[in-house]
C-alpha cells in the first residue's frame, strides 16, 4: 500500500523515462548531460525517490521537450507551484485541499477508465450541488459556509472528466442502499436519482445497481475505485478511503483481486438497462 505522493512519482518517473527513450538517450548519457550521476536519473525513473521541478526542467531540456502543456502537467506532478490550466485545474485549491484529495483528482483526471464500487453514497462524478452539499457537511461536522461552498464547488469542478475530449469512462456498481438512503431531504433525493438516471443514458457512463436480494456479496468489506490509464498498464491503481487518508494499491496481485471482484459484482448486478428502471422506480417512490 502506498499514499498519493508515490504515485504521482511512478508516474513522473514513466513519463520521463518515455522521454529519454524517445532522446535516444541512455540513463547514463543523460545524466552526464545534467551533471548527476547515473544513479539520480534511475531512481527519478524508477520513481523511488522524489525529484525537484528544478531538475525535472533539466531533464525537459536534455530530452528537447518543448511541448508547453506536456512540461506543465510533468511539473505538478513533481510538486511545482506555478502550475495552472484546465488539465490541473485543482492546484489553485491546494492551500484548501489535503494532499490525498488533490492527488486523487490527479488520478482521476488523468485516467480513461474509472470503475467504482459505491457502499453508502452516489458516486462524486454523479452528484448534484444539492446532495454534494449535504454529504460534504454530514462527513466534516463544523465546517464553515465558505470552506464548505469550495468543496462542493471542486466537487463539481470534478465532473467535467466526463465531458471532455475524449470523456472519462465510468463503471459504477451501486449498493441499493444508495439509492435508499435519504440525503439532504426527500426533494434532494428526488433530484439526485433523475440525475443517476440522465448519467445512465450517457455512452460514456455504465451504471449497475445491486439489490438487496442479491445478498451479501464481495463488495460488503467496503468501497473502492480502479482507475486504469491508456498509456501503461503499469500506472494503473485501486484507491480505498478512509476517515483521515487514502491508500493506494498498486501490486499487480491487488490490481487483479480488485479487478476480478469488480467484475464479479457486475454479474450479480442488474443490468444497465434493469438499472435504469430500478432508479427510476425508486424516484417515483417505488
Amino acid at each position: 500500500m502506498q499514499h498519493g505522493p508515490a504515485v504521482r512519482r511512478r508516474k513522473l518517473g514513466a513519463e520521463l523515462r518515455a522521454l529519454r527513450t524517445s532522446a535516444g538517450l541512455t540513463s547514463g548519457e543523460a545524466a552526464r548531460l545534467v551533471g548527476w550521476h547515473q544513479s539520480k536519473v534511475s531512481r527519478i525513473e524508477t520513481g523511488t525517490s522524489g525529484v525537484k521541478p528544478a531538475d525535472v526542467r533539466l531533464l525537459l531540456d536534455a530530452y528537447g521537450v518543448t511541448d508547453s502543456q506536456l512540461r506543465e502537467l510533468l511539473l505538478v506532478l513533481a510538486g511545482s507551484d506555478d502550475g495552472g490550466g484546465r488539465h490541473h485545474w485543482w492546484h489553485a485549491y491546494r492551500g484548501v485541499l489535503p494532499p490525498t484529495y488533490r492527488d486523487f483528482i490527479s488520478l482521476e483526471s488523468q485516467a480513461t477508465v474509472m470503475r467504482t464500487l459505491e457502499t453508502t453514497v452516489v458516486p462524486g462524478l454523479l452528484q448534484t450541488p444539492e446532495y454534494a452539499r449535504a454529504v460534504t457537511k454530514a462527513a466534516v461536522e463544523g465546517l464553515p459556509e465558505d470552506r464548505l461552498d469550495t468543496l462542493v464547488e471542486v466537487r463539481l469542478a470534478r465532473q467535467d472528466v466526463l465531458r471532455a475530449d475524449p470523456p472519462l469512462e465510468l463503471s459504477a456498481v451501486l449498493d441499493e442502499a444508495v439509492l435508499r438512503r435519504e440525503v439532504g431531504g426527500p426533494g434532494v433525493m428526488e433530484r439526485q436519482l433523475e440525475r443517476l438516471v440522465e448519467a445512465a443514458r450517457l455512452p460514456q457512463v455504465r451504471l449497475q445497481v445491486l439489490p438487496f436480494a442479491a445478498g451479501a456479496h464481495i463488495g460488503v468489506t467496503g468501497p473502492f475505485v480502479i482507475f486504469s490509464f491508456s498509456s501503461t498498464s503499469d500506472l494503473n491503481v485501486v484507491v480505498l478511503d478512509h476517515l483521515t487518508s487514502s491508500l493506494y494499491l498498486e501490486r499487480k496481485e491487488d490490481l487483479q483481486a480488485y479487478t476480478e471482484a469488480f467484475n464479479a459484482l457486475q454479474i450479480h448486478a442488474l443490468s444497465p438497462e434493469d438499472s435504469l428502471d430500478f432508479i427510476a422506480g425508486t424516484a417515483a417512490g417505488a
